[in-house]
């Protein structure tokens, strides 16, 4: 992590904090008098460091600043009252923003579902549903049976599906990408759910997995999960990092009747209080090798990459979302890629939201999973940006511009 150490310059006396942790001094007599004008250096005399990494950052946030003013102009300038598409709108600004371009492109838009097995699932106290059913849910994704194949095939989305850690050993022809880490995660409520070393694995994984999606010629992503008992999981991920009780983030899962989700809050308060949950701040990373899934510790570092290669970043439900808070918390400026699909139906997801503040494309009522609700949100992004780029202006179209007259 980069270090965000304070200090004062002997040469010129302002003070300076490096984001890239690659610097000990002020570079303050490189910096031309024109960029220092810009405010690269405040009237208060405090700075950002003005390494090279720096100041090559600042210089993006000005960019992004000129992106943005013209980006707002050019919607403006359609042939339609100020505001009058809505949230395509913001959504068209956001694109704009994400990719630097005043006509973006969804390009190759891909799904990717991880799948992994929860060794609290084993004992059935947190789902109705026995584990066998991820590795079946996985076969009838490989077969194009489930949903998020009916949507992808729809909308042409690509559509990849990982073996994260399930616990079922799938024969190498039948198109799953194999990043199995082990036949699932142990039971959390005796333990850790994995090692730091699997955590490491399961992290690098992920972020290659990203990466050669990218290499494809892909700019826009999204993340789906399959896990029996991952609802558990992604609400207890829910409670540390949104610092909520237990009862506020855990749903009914795959469909836990009245008695069931009794057992289920209660096996969940007892892993909060063994792992000693809510009680002191943790990196997400621990929080991730304590109550974290294969599945959702891949998702994690793929978010990370994502963001790093500058993909524009679909976030889908309640799971996908408490992937991306552990992401959040490493890095917050992630969230300016992602535009958020819907709000799932399962009990957390709105608060999640809240909590990050931001608003989601779609509320269908969908809590399935599988990365079905970004694949519901990909068309809207496409109509977004497909009237930045070709609906007339008014001076295009030969239209009176009522703001003009």
């Amino acid at each position: 992590m980069a270090s965000h150490e304070t200090k004062k310059c002997e040469r010129c006396g302002n003070f300076f904090e490096c984001k890239v942790g690659n610097i000990l001094e002020c570079q303050c007599y490189a910096v031309p008098l024109n960029e220092r004008e810009k405010g690269f250096i405040s009237e208060q005399g405090y700075s950002d460091c003005l390494c090279a990494a720096c100041l090559l950052n600042l210089k993006q946030q000005y960019n992004k600043m000129d992106t943005a003013a013209a980006l707002t102009q050019k919607i403006q300038s359609k042939t339609k009252p100020p505001g009058s598409l809505g949230m395509l709108e913001d959504i068209a600004l956001k694109a704009g923003l994400i990719h630097n371009t005043l006509s973006p492109q969804v390009i190759n838009p891909h799904i990717v579902v991880f799948a992994g097995d929860h060794g609290i699932a084993a004992g059935g106290l947190v789902n109705p549903y026995p584990q066998a059913v991820t590795a079946q849910m996985v076969m009838n994704f490989v077969n194009g049976g489930a949903a998020i194949n009916v949507f992808c095939r729809l909308h042409d989305i690509g559509l990849t599906v990982v073996d994260a850690g399930v616990n079922y050993d799938f024969e190498k022809t039948t198109g799953i990408v194999d990043a199995k880490i082990a036949m699932g995660t142990a039971d959390y409520l005796q333990g850790n759910a994995m090692t730091e070393d699997q955590l490491v694995t399961a992290m690098r994984k992920g972020a290659a997995i990203v990466t050669g999606i990218h290499a494809q010629g892909c700019n826009t992503i999204a993340f789906g999960e399959m896990g029996i008992g991952n609802t558990s999981s992604a609400a207890l991920m829910m409670h540390q990092l949104c610092r909520l009780p237990v009862e506020q983030c855990a749903g009914r899962g795959t469909g836990a009747d009245d008695r069931q989700y009794l057992v289920k809050l209660e096996a969940l308060r007892s892993v909060s209080a063994f792992h000693g949950l809510c009680k002191n701040d943790m990196p997400a990373n621990l929080l991730l090798q304590k109550i974290g899934g294969f599945e959702i510790a891949m998702m994690a570092a793929a978010y990370q990459q994502a963001y790093e290669l500058n993909m524009l970043i679909v976030v889908d439900g309640f799971i996908a979302t408490a992937a991306l808070l552990a992401a959040y918390h490493q890095n917050a400026a992630i969230i300016s890629n992602c535009i958020f699909a819907h709000t799932s139906g399962e009990q957390g997801h709105a608060k999640m939201l809240q909590y990050l503040g931001v608003q989601p494309v779609l509320n269908l009522g969908m809590r399935l999973g599988e990365g079905t609700g970004a694949a519901m949100a990909m068309p809207i992004i496409r109509s977004a940006v497909a009237f930045l780029n070709e609906m007339a202006s008014f001076e295009s179209a030969g239209v009176s511009d009522k703001a003009n007259d």
